[in-house]
């Protein structure tokens, strides 16, 4: 893993270590009070009746959790869970298979739903609301469709893009939920079980030093903490403390706020080539050599909630706090139309 990828909440960690740390119960996970009371309310009423929980679609910034409720509702229903994602299913025939090979009250988890191809969304729709699928035969003048039964199932859609989803697939969903980034104390929370589970010691100011610096992601918190452990380890200390904790962070280029060298980039480049904004978000990512996606899916949240950075019509500004963060000074105020003082 690239240094630059340590908090990237993207990047992939389906290692066994970190399928390890996933809780498997939602008794078991941190976070998301409001969500995880409603899902243990649905879950329950399903299991009641003895039905399949309704589809649910899960939204919100990369690692915040998504796949590990996903696992967490095949879990609490006994269900078997088949996982795949939107850029994986190529053709409609792709979805059909996987559709008609399903077992009985079957979780299906479909990750990044946004970028499902439109041809096979047609064939989800009566899938989901009618247990139906549709499959042509043959072509040409001798084609015929023939519909095919399904067994029930549960889809549960993960995406970081909801505005893309198309309205008619958004209506299917009977849980809509919106995962937002944790507070302090739940990644404390997070970082001291999975210390236990790493079986390695962490102090309450190495536990602050590390949520601080999480950007509110649990994923980015159990990696800033597998690394930090490696400094440990080779510095001779039994437990993560602050000081520790500080040396790590400051190799990965990771300050006390968890921006990292590219957040700073970002911001220095509005601040010091296009004096201090507005500029476009193509233009911004032509100077800083990253793909704007990037950009906008992963670095501009946690700035913006922040504070850091704030979004125009004419484009990305930096913002006061900005200036502060870097040690800088920001610019005297520029006079508006509307200020009476102007």
């Amino acid at each position: 893993m690239r240094k630059d990828d340590m908090l990237d909440p993207t990047a992939s960690l389906e290692d066994q270590v970190e399928v390890s740390l996933r809780p498997r119960k939602l008794n078991e996970f941190i976070g998301q009070p409001k969500l995880r009371a409603n899902l243990e309310v649905f879950l329950r009423a399903a299991q009641d009746r003895s039905e399949p929980l309704d589809h649910t679609l899960f939204f919100g910034p990369p690692g915040l959790g998504k796949t590990t409720l996903a696992n967490i509702i095949a879990q609490e229903m006994s269900s078997v869970l088949h996982v795949t994602s939107g850029p994986a299913i190529v053709r409609p025939g792709d979805l059909v298979g996987i559709l008609t090979n399903l077992e009985p009250n079957a979780v299906l988890f479909i990750d990044e739903i946004h970028r499902l191809a439109r041809p096979v969304e047609e064939i989800l729709y009566p899938a989901m609301e009618d247990r139906k699928v549709d499959v042509m035969i043959g072509q040409g003048p001798a084609a015929r469709s023939i519909r095919l039964d399904v067994p029930a199932f549960t889809v549960v859609a993960a995406t970081t893009r909801q505005g893309l989803l198309t309205g008619p697939l958004r209506d299917r969903f009977g849980i809509i939920a919106h995962l937002e980034y944790y507070d302090v104390a739940s990644l404390r929370a997070i970082i001291e079980r999975s210390a236990a589970i790493f079986g390695y010691g962490i102090s309450d100011g190495g536990c602050d030093a590390l949520a601080s610096r999480s950007r509110g992601t649990p994923r980015i918190a159990n990696r800033l903490l597998r690394r930090v452990r490696d400094f440990a380890q080779v510095h001779g200390k039994a437990a993560i403390d602050e000081e520790i904790v500080d040396i790590a962070c400051t190799a990965l280029e990771v300050d006390s706020t968890g921006l990292d060298r590219i957040d700073r980039a970002l911001l220095r480049t509005i601040i010091s080539k296009y004096d201090g904004g507005p500029v476009g978000l193509e233009t911004l990512a032509a100077s800083l050599g990253e793909d704007a996606g990037t950009l906008e899916d992963v670095y501009e949240p946690y700035l913006l909630q922040l504070g850091f950075l704030s979004r125009t019509p004419r484009g990305r500004q930096a913002t006061a706090l900005a200036y502060e963060h870097l040690g800088l000074t920001p610019p005297p105020r520029k006079p508006s139309l509307f200020d009476p003082e102007a």
